[in-house]
């Protein structure tokens, strides 16, 4: 882009100036030339300052106007450019030759597609030869014509974040209180810093430090939703298989690991950058060039040694023979936001997203609209957990010099789902110690899987989980009965998080479980679907403990007739039992009691007792 505007320059000036230069100023010509000058080393305000001399000198000077005019279409202040080229054409209408491309996207950085439209197609009738860019820049602008523009107010994060070096690629924890970022310190080396929020606003930001931080460049980061592991893209690191490739290091009480390479199934050769962490942490995305010059979006899933797969790239919904970039994927899990030029946009990168499709394949790429996307490089955007907030980088007029990270409210149709989370820790009921354990969460109503991790050293889960949904989640170590619970996120205040400590019993004589995730209709004893998961894990657990015998028993609140109680917690435990039996587990192993309303572990008073009352439960009668 910073070429193409230098052409325009020498054009503009080769064509006027040869024209008119025996009638200027002396004083002008020189600060004309000045500005060129300024110009061919990116020094847009500079540059300006000098045009603006120049004018003084010779107030209708049109090749001032027209190089004024370019400047601030480098500068992207699109407004400017359109007065400093009406101003040209006052002086000089058959200027329009040498400015009118530019003009174009002056206008179309300032919204006015259709103009924009009308003067690319008088620039094509004027072309012989029209160029790829100009053909592209028109379908773009009939694009722009079937839209309608979106709501967006973009506020700047302030100069706690912010400073006069660039700040870019924001990440945020899934409580919203942990901010990491890039800054590329003194316009060279690239280093994370980290930013707090209090209860008001975001704290000042503090260079991450060593060992992440170090002589070389670290970017483009992802942290966790837990913030427990950071992924980020390093170039030239020492023992590094391309130009840039994806580490990661993982948090300690300690603090932050050295970092370390994520290995050859994801680097290689190419250059690899920008990673995406999945809510579980099992799923990485991140985007890898392409032999011929684009770049496509990979992913790679970590399997339960912990190794991940080799990288895939993903189907044609999101990659295309264009380059695609800075894949974001929300705490839904569901939600996926990437820049793109290969999809039909506005000009140059444009911010997409695409909605995860039943069959667990991405869906079609919406585009997210103007003003959020522009005819200029539109790159990465991130959103909280809340679905609504979401912070993106850029060089705006109010920035504090450079690449600022601003937030805005995303329109409602573009939001992900709101996402709360699930945390605690597991812990030995008996002695109390903490445990590292396996943690699995389910949807009820789809019996798929939404998250499968392990619980930190000192034993402490946060497992970010969509709003709206109920869930099972299960808990399990080797040498102890696996824990049970169900809980529902359908009336949830904002920001309220689940939480829960699980004990797990040792796996002993005597020692007792309940399976929560054990379901029957009221008054019925068929098992219900959702009980699959929970029964399976039943049957493992016996698998793997061959000599183990147990009772199943059913328990009932006080609605009904001890008879009918009794009779009900009877036939409950006996299907549960029926259930195993048919899985392969010997029967002889297996005992089903009913005990009616006789052990309430609750009050029968409250709606809440009487659900804690009814229940399957599993006891260990030897080993």
């Amino acid at each position: 882009m910073k070429h193409i505007l230098l052409c325009c320059c020498c054009l503009f000036s080769l064509g006027l100036m040869a024209q008119k230069t025996d009638k200027a100023d002396k004083k002008a010509n020189e600060l004309f030339e000045r500005s060129l000058e300024s110009m061919r080393v990116y020094k847009y305000d500079e540059a300006i300052q000098f045009l603006q001399e120049a004018l003084k000198v010779k107030p209708n000077y049109p090749d001032a106007y027209g190089q004024m005019g370019l400047t601030y279409v480098a500068k992207k202040n699109y407004k400017e450019a359109i007065t400093a080229f009406k101003k040209l054409l006052e002086i000089d209408p058959d200027g329009i030759r040498f400015i009118r491309f530019s003009y174009a996207k002056a206008l179309a950085g300032n919204g006015q597609f259709a103009d924009a439209l009308r003067m690319a197609d008088e620039q094509l009738a004027a072309s012989k030869n029209p160029s790829v860019e100009l053909r592209a820049f028109k379908k773009n602008m009939e694009y722009a014509l079937t839209t309608k523009p979106v709501p967006f107010e973009p506020k700047n994060l302030g100069n706690q974040i912010n400073s006069p070096d660039a700040e870019y690629f924001p990440s945020l924890t899934i409580d919203g209180k942990t901010l990491v970022y890039t800054r590329r310190v003194g316009g060279r080396n690239e280093d994370f810093f980290v930013s707090e929020r209090d209860s008001l606003q975001w704290l000042a930001a503090k260079d991450m430090g060593e060992p992440v931080n170090s002589e070389f460049n670290e970017g483009a980061q992802n942290i966790s939703q837990d913030g427990e592991m950071l992924v980020f893209t390093g170039c030239d690191f020492p023992g590094g298989r391309g130009s840039c490739d994806i580490y990661f290091s993982v948090k300690t009480a300690n603090g932050w690991l050295a970092p370390r390479s994520i290995g050859t199934a994801i680097n290689t050769e190419l250059w690899e950058s920008q990673p995406c962490l999945s809510p579980d942490k099992q799923t990485l995305y991140f985007t890898r060039e392409t032999s011929d010059a684009g770049a496509d979006i990979f992913v790679s899933r970590r399997g339960p040694d912990g190794r991940w797969s080799l990288a895939e790239r993903l189907g044609p919904n999101i990659n295309t023979p264009g380059r695609e970039m800075t894949p974001f994927l929300h705490a839904d899990g569901q939600t996926l936001f990437f820049a793109s030029t290969g999809h039909q946009g506005f000009g140059g990168l444009d911010i997409f997203f695409s909605r995860m499709q039943p069959d667990g394949n991405w869906g079609p790429a919406i585009n997210l609209g103007y003003p959020i996307n522009t005819i200029d490089e539109d790159g990465s955007l991130t959103v909280a957990a809340d679905g609504v907030t979401a912070y993106f980088a850029s060089d705006r007029t109010d920035s504090k010099g450079s690449l600022d990270i601003y937030s805005f409210e995303l329109y409602e149709s573009a939001r992900p789902q709101p996402t709360l989370y699930v945390r605690g820790y597991v812990y030995d009921a008996k002695t109390n110690q903490r445990l590292v354990a396996a943690l699995e969460l389910t949807d009820l109503a789809t019996k798929l899987t939404v998250a499968n991790i392990r619980s930190s050293e000192n034993g402490e889960y946060l497992v970010p989980l969509p709003t709206g949904k109920d869930y099972a989640l299960s808990v399990s170590r080797k040498g102890y009965l696996f824990f049970s619970e169900n809980f529902s996120l359908k009336e949830v205040k904002k920001g309220q998080p689940y939480e829960k400590n699980v004990p797990l019993q040792p796996l002993e004589a005597n020692a007792v479980v309940v399976l929560r995730n054990i379901f029957f209709a009221s008054k019925e004893y068929t098992l219900q679907p959702a009980s699959t998961t929970e029964l399976d894990k039943l049957v493992a657990l016996l698998k793997s403990n061959p000599t183990m015998q147990a009772e199943l028993s059913g328990h009932t609140d006080n609605v009904g007739s001890d008879a009918d109680n009794q009779a009900l917690s009877e036939n409950r435990a006996k299907a549960v039992v029926a259930y195993l039996v048919q899985q392969g587990i010997d029967a002889k192993r297996l005992k089903a009691k009913g005990y009616g309303e006789t052990k309430p572990v609750d009050t029968n008073d409250t709606e809440e007792g009487r659900a804690q009352n009814r229940r399957t439960e599993l006891k260990v009668v030897s080993m």
